[in-house]
């Protein structure tokens, strides 16, 4: 039997795991130096709430998985005789696979019969999130894990994403997003639209004045690189600021049609601790990243 993993950096909640038959790690973040583990500490991610602290000055800290951790997330299933597919956030953007590696080998070593896989969907947030719900319904319908990393290697590179950050103080602090380097400092009112490239790396690629004008380059954007967008799922994710998401939604409505099949989400408060609140993005099927 293959068991199938992914983690709360890629925007998933406990009750879209059970729907696909998921198992969710999860990502650690800290406030005044308490660990915080999603969907662990707590059952429900009350978000107003969290982006609300950021706003009043809290700059929350994240950290890596350790080993050990791992290894209690895998042992179980190894040890019954499944193996194992982690379908995780990208790489480039955290030590934490450091540990993971760590984990793998150790666990390798005591369960020589058994598999581990892993896909790097190369993405965070509202973009891995896409892509794992699209690898999740290929699960379901019982397909390999040699088939899943196959579909994986072509098309993780057909869904791209584009965001901006509302205020530049999170990204600064966060070790993530070196490729951001350029902008940082928080300009009244200018808003850095973000991508993630093929290496699963945030890089800056436009700066605009204002959230309007923000919405509207993203339209731009992602004109120039979809690909049959009302034949797939977009999801648009914000940090507490649902209204500007609902006006990017309508936004692409105008231009595509309203039969466009677009999903809401929340960016999980992980990730959410490097945009800070008040950040969209969109994630869809294009033609590249």
């Amino acid at each position: 039997m293959l068991v199938f993993f992914t983690d709360t950096d890629c925007d998933i909640t406990p009750e879209i795991a059970e729907d696909y038959g998921f198992k969710l790690i999860s990502m650690p973040y800290s406030i005044d130096e308490k660990e915080i583990k999603p969907y662990e500490d707590w059952s429900e991610f009350k978000y107003k709430e969290f982006y609300d602290m950021l706003r009043n000055g809290v700059l929350p800290k994240t950290s890596a998985v350790s080993p050990g951790k791992y290894i209690e997330y895998f042992e179980p299933h190894l040890k019954n005789g499944n193996d194992i597919i982690y379908v995780h956030f990208s790489k480039s953007m955290s030590g934490t696979f450091n540990s993971l590696n760590i984990a793998i080998s150790e666990l390798q070593n005591t369960y020589p019969d058994r598999k581990i896989y892993t896909i790097d969907t190369k993405a965070i947030s509202a973009l891995s999130y896409l892509i794992i719900k699209q690898i999740g319904a290929l699960y379901k319908e019982g397909k390999s894990a040699l088939e899943l990393i196959r579909w994986a290697e072509t098309e993780i590179q057909k869904y791209a994403i584009y965001f901006y950050a509302d205020d530049l103080t999170f990204f600064r602090r966060s070790g993530r997003v070196s490729g951001l380097a350029g902008i940082m400092g928080n300009v009244l009112g200018i808003h850095p639209i973000i991508h993630i490239n093929s290496d699963g790396i945030m890089t800056n690629i436009s700066k605009v004045r204002g959230r309007l004008s923000a919405l509207k380059r993203i339209v731009e954007m992602v004109d120039e690189i979809q690909e049959d967008i009302a034949k797939y799922p977009i999801v648009i994710a914000h940090a507490d600021i649902e209204d500007i998401a609902l006006k990017l939604g309508q936004m692409l409505k105008e231009k595509y049609g309203d039969d466009l099949n677009i999903e809401y989400i929340v960016v999980n408060p992980t990730a959410g601790s490097h945009c800070g609140p008040n950040s969209v993005g969109i994630a869809f099927h294009a033609k590249n990243r």
